[in-house]
């Protein structure tokens, strides 16, 4: 027959004590129907049993005079876990009667349950078990399952109104007996179902009614943080307010200082402006003194060039006809030279960036070269650092392999001890030695494990260096890529400009012929200007008829001369246009000759 653990079956026991003890409390309480006082015989039981379930497993501790054995260790630790339970520490630890740390305990128990928190204290105990090992043995009930069931049923306990005289009673010599016959069913228990239904209804109602309470006090709690942020923020409005119009009177000071300032200076130019009003009606009579004279010097000069200027006329009247001969010729070949001109400069200009365009060329040409070597450079450093990280990956499989072995010996370790454990009541002094060999074992294999984690925690750092790396190494590829579109949208530019420029090459050589076609013509003109230089041309009382058509001359038929050869034609005759760059309207052209026709105004002057 398999032996019971003799602790399980305590914790089981005081479990049930728990159950039977917070249930007839919560049913007596209901019908009971009124706030408990602390001389109500289940709520005293209640105690009890909370005090049995809380010194369940406790460790002795050592003092000077004795051994200790109490649960206000336990129970002191909440007020640093929960800040809401520091107010009952504190009010315990003032209490003038309680003189054992067992009355102090007691009295902590009633404050929590008038409270309606002596859960939610628990729950928060039980959850640091680190810190309830320093007090509790492994296998105590708090330690355990069970003590997680009992916080949850003093859950219930909230729907209970207690009114507790903790001051003037003697909790430091109370004996904790537990009565067993309170919790013995009888026949009047079998027959209340139906109360106990209407029981578990008012239950509910309360539970209810005190779960909108709690949120109206967590509502009304934000409202008070909300009301104190206002009010800080109201005062630092206040201040702003003040520090605002302490500015606005320093504005206005410097305002009036500067009104003030304003005045002087405007008195100060307007007596300036006085001294130079003077200043200047003293310059104007000397100004207007020195005009006189020079209004005769003036007239007498004025005089003399009338004569000058009868005198040049004279002589200009007979060069005005050779020199509008020269003009116009001199204007058709200006008119050409700038053209001439204009073109080279335009071909130099594209040469120029014909040049420019090469050079960059080159240079993107020699940057897309070093680019690519050392794309081929990084292309290899990649291929390296992913055989570094292929070696890695199989090197933390390996310590993953290693782990997990190591993970199932320290298993295999914790299940022979657990073995040894279990055969150690009977076999205690045989086993000591093996035990001390195994907990040997163990402490290797922790340190192995140790080793390995640490190991692989670099591996892991260098591994996250080699991502970063190969990041890096793939942005630098990037900008590479982005670096040959550049120079591929370069080179579309390039063959746009050349294509450009063979254009304005062809238009420019059809320009040049043409300009030599036109220089040669000017050419000819020339010479035949020369060679008629010694002709004279007829008088207009001489030539009274056309040569042509044989009319006379009038308004309507105006005289027409050929420069060239010195025929008079009418202007119905001379019919044959030409265009000419040098002026905007085509120009009449002899008809045997082709040369320019000049109409004449006068007897001599065309």
């Amino acid at each position: 027959v398999a032996v019971k653990d003799p602790t399980a079956v305590e914790r089981a026991n005081l479990l049930n004590m728990a159950k039977l003890s917070i249930k007839g409390l919560i049913e007596s309480a209901l019908s009971f129907g009124r706030t408990l006082d602390s001389d109500y015989p289940p709520l005293q039981q209640f105690f009890v049993v909370m005090e049995h379930c809380l010194k369940h497993g406790l460790k002795v501790r050592k003092s000077f005079l004795s051994y200790n054995k109490t649960i206000w260790g336990p129970l002191e630790l909440v007020e640093k876990l929960y800040p809401e339970a520091e107010e009952i520490a504190a009010s315990v630890r003032d209490l003038p009667g309680l003189k054992t740390p067992l009355g102090r305990a007691r009295a902590w128990l009633r404050l929590a349950l008038m409270q309606k928190k002596m859960a939610d204290y628990l729950r928060c105990l039980i959850i640091q078990r680190d810190l309830l090992s320093e007090f509790y043995e492994y296998h105590a009930l708090m330690m355990e399952e069970e003590g997680a069931v009992i916080v949850g049923l003093l859950v219930g306990l909230n729907v209970i109104d207690a009114n507790l005289c903790v001051k003037g009673e003697d909790l430091d010599s109370q004996v904790g007996v537990i009565d067993f016959s309170v919790y013995l069913k009888s026949d009047d228990d079998i027959g209340g179902k139906e109360r106990n239904v209407q029981i578990a209804a008012i239950l509910d109602q309360k539970n209810y009614v005190e779960e909108l309470n709690r949120q109206l006090n967590s509502t009304v709690s934000s409202l008070h943080a909300r009301v104190d942020s206002l009010e800080k923020s109201n005062t630092k409005l206040i201040e702003e307010l003040a520090i605002a119009k302490n500015n606005i009177i320093k504005l206005q000071e410097e305002n009036h200082q500067l009104r003030s300032e304003n005045t002087l200076i405007l008195m100060k130019t307007q007596h300036h402006l006085e001294v130079s009003k003077v200043d200047v009606e003293a310059e104007l009579q000397t100004y207007k003194h020195s005009r006189q004279g020079l209004d005769e010097m003036y007239s007498e000069a004025r005089r003399q060039l009338r004569e000058e200027a009868q005198l040049r006329q004279d002589m200009e009247n007979e060069l005005v006809v050779q020199v509008s001969m020269k003009h116009e010729i001199e204007l058709a070949m200006k008119l050409l030279e700038k053209d001439i001109h204009e073109k080279q400069d335009t071909l130099i200009g594209l040469r120029q960036q014909l040049d420019e365009v090469k050079a960059i060329n080159m240079e993107m040409y020699q940057k897309l070269q070093v680019s690519e070597e050392a794309m081929k450079e990084k292309n290899e450093i990649i291929s390296r650092l992913e055989d570094k990280t292929n070696q890695i990956n199989a090197t933390m499989k390996q310590l993953e392999q290693r782990l997990q072995q190591a993970e199932k010996a320290q298993m295999e370790a914790e299940a022979e001890d657990e073995k040894l454990k279990q055969e150690y009541v009977n076999k205690s002094e045989s086993l000591q030695k093996e035990f001390s060999q195994k907990e040997k074992q163990l402490l290797q294999l922790e340190t192995d494990l140790k080793i390995e984690k640490e190991w692989r925690q670099t591996l892991e750092d260098d591994l996250q260096k080699e991502k970063e790396t190969v990041s890096h190494l793939r942005t630098e590829t990037q900008e590479i890529v982005n670096l040959k579109k550049e120079f591929l949208k370069l080179q579309e530019k390039n063959k746009q400009l050349k294509s450009i420029c063979e254009d304005q090459e062809a238009a420019l050589q059809e320009l040049a012929s043409k300009l030599s076609e036109s220089k040669l013509k000017i050419e000819d003109i020339k010479e035949a200007n020369k060679a008629l230089q010694g002709q004279v041309w007829l008088k207009d009382k001489e030539a009274t008829h056309c040569k042509l058509c044989e009319k006379e001359f009038s308004l309507s038929k105006r005289k027409h001369h050929c420069r060239n050869c010195g025929e008079i034609f009418c202007n119905a005759c001379s019919d044959n246009e030409l265009p000419l760059p040098s002026s905007p309207k085509p120009v009449r052209v002899c008809d045997s000759c082709h040369a320019i026709l000049i109409q004449r105004c006068s007897s001599n002057v065309p």
